[in-house]
């Protein structure tokens, strides 16, 4: 709603309208209310409260998750397609910060980095043309504030997706399911393609420090001498990179979602302690420095 009696009388009409344009692009106030809880967490913690005797891990946990708000805020405001993505791990940290922290900011920061997220995740762009922004000012931003999220809960540095070498990968896929994914030091390091036999298969890379997977299940799918490898648990360490033309599974064990490489966007952040259960791939290539599996079955048709 405007006002334009008041905006007659307010300063620097130009630039407001510049900031109108710029905001009503974005999901702005979603980004506001992420920013504004991290700086609640941030500020209770650092207060000179004399119920705060000692900061300990609640308060250590509430810097942490108040520069992660801060920066899932920051995606918001400059990264708007990637809010489906950051919404959802802001939501995790909003709710995580209850128990983490100091009552989540004694409620308000919590309550404010929910609401956040929530409108976040809800926002939908206009269906007018919009300007399209400097693309080296996208990456710029794609490449710092990933970094800024990964630096504040301990993750790597963003990389490029890694070639696949000379391995090639089968023509179709085998599925592999999973009912527990646990990544550690998790990143989405991109697109890109895989040889097989049939040529080029375009698939997402997957990298991260290790993973763990619970009741395994791989099943090939070449329509002759099908396998069946299976194992109760497996666990890679080590330079892991997984390459894979579906992923989908429930986040959390709360919210199902699925990535292909045709829709994916720019890299979204895994904080350390997300899993997902129920996990259905289809696995092109695997590579790691070590594979445990426990229980190991193979089964052929």
């Amino acid at each position: 709603m405007r006002f334009p009696a008041l905006d007659e009388r307010l300063p620097l009409p130009e630039a407001r309208r510049v900031l109108r344009g710029w905001r009503r692009t974005r999901p702005f106030w979603a980004g506001l209310f992420l920013v504004l809880g991290g700086l609640e967490l941030l500020v209770v913690p650092l207060s000179p409260l004399t119920i705060l005797v000692s900061l300990g891990l609640g308060g250590i946990a509430a810097i942490g998750i108040g520069l992660a708000l801060v920066a899932a805020g920051l995606f918001l405001w400059f990264l708007p397609h990637t809010r489906h993505y950051v919404s959802i791990n802001a939501l995790i940290l909003s709710v995580l910060s209850f128990a983490a922290t100091n009552l989540g900011g004694f409620l308000v920061g919590m309550a404010l980095g929910i609401t956040g997220s929530a409108m976040g995740f809800g926002w939908t762009p206009k269906e007018e043309a919009t300007r399209v922004p400097n693309v080296r000012t996208q990456r710029t931003l794609a490449a710092a504030l990933p970094l800024a999220l990964l630096l504040t809960l301990g993750g790597q540095h963003v990389e490029q997706a890694p070639q696949p070498g000379s391995v090639t990968a089968p023509a179709v896929p085998p599925t592999v399911t999973t009912t527990r994914f646990s990544p550690n030091g998790f990143l989405l390091a991109g697109v890109t393609t895989v040889p097989t036999a049939h040529g080029p298969l375009k698939a997402m890379v997957l990298k991260m420090n290790s993973a763990s997977l619970t009741d395994y299940r791989l099943n090939t799918r070449d329509g002759h001498d099908e396998l069946a490898l299976g194992a109760r648990s497996l666990d890679l360490s080590g330079h892991v990179t997984l390459y894979l033309t579906k992923f989908s599974g429930c986040l959390e064990g709360l919210l199902c979602i699925t990535f292909d490489p045709n829709t994916l966007p720019v890299p979204p952040i895994v904080p350390p302690f997300v899993f997902m259960t129920d996990v259905t791939a289809e696995q092109a290539l695997v590579t790691s420095d070590s594979i445990v599996a426990n229980g190991l079955t193979l089964g052929a048709s």
